[in-house]
């Protein structure tokens, strides 16, 4: 038996994320309910498989052009009943990499082409957890650059999103009066900080 858990149980079934309880043991010995959410089936959720497999995906892209703008989107949030400002994200189907998840992401969420831009250090795109105190999930940054024109053609009828090109003035902006979700935060800060769009990934 684990020193800090016994007992897992999976208390939802549903398809693309499900509540799991745990018998946790604390620091005395006592026994607790400690619940988390997982995108995994219960035989791969990560206390299981320690995998640092990434689910998700959050997407740095920036127009080509001399003054590149970023690419964000303003996305209604159920969970708030508010909308947010985010960058592009979404999960990785099956044995898709994380570069081509971004394109399939991007093309559905605002229409555009995204090229990965694959310099810059390895430690940018290693996959890291997103909540570890109630879900597994880890997710990973995948950065480019974007063309063609903004279309809501393949957004999904549950998704309602509006897409905004952002230059430095604009992201200022947002972070300092809107709501705005924490990765797209700390990317955004590096956009306004850089020099050029992707000098940060030289770490």
């Amino acid at each position: 038996m684990n020193h800090k858990y016994h007992n897992i149980r999976q208390l939802t079934d549903n398809p693309f994320l499900n509540l799991y309880e745990m018998d946790a043991i604390d620091t005395k010995g006592g026994e607790f309910h400690y619940y988390f959410a997982s995108r995994n089936d219960a035989q791969h959720i990560k206390i299981r498989t320690k995998s640092m497999h990434a689910e998700g995906i959050v997407i740095y892209a920036v127009t080509i052009e001399p003054q590149p703008r970023l690419v964000l989107i303003r996305q209604y949030r159920y969970p708030i009943d508010e909308f947010l400002y985010e960058l592009p994200a979404g999960l990785v189907d099956g044995d898709e990499t994380p570069g081509a998840a971004a394109a399939r992401e991007m093309k559905e969420e605002t229409g555009l082409d995204f090229i990965e831009y694959t310099g810059g250090s390895a430690i940018c795109r290693r996959p890291f957890f997103m909540g570890p105190g109630f879900t597994d999930e880890t997710s990973v940054s995948v950065y480019g650059t974007v063309s063609g024109n903004i279309s809501d053609a393949f957004v999904e009828d549950t998704e309602e999103i509006q897409v905004v090109l952002a230059d430095k003035e604009k992201v200022r902006q947002i972070l300092q009066q809107e709501r705005v979700s924490v990765r797209g935060a700390y990317l955004m800060m590096h956009f306004l900080k850089s020099e050029t769009p992707f000098a940060f990934l030289d770490i």
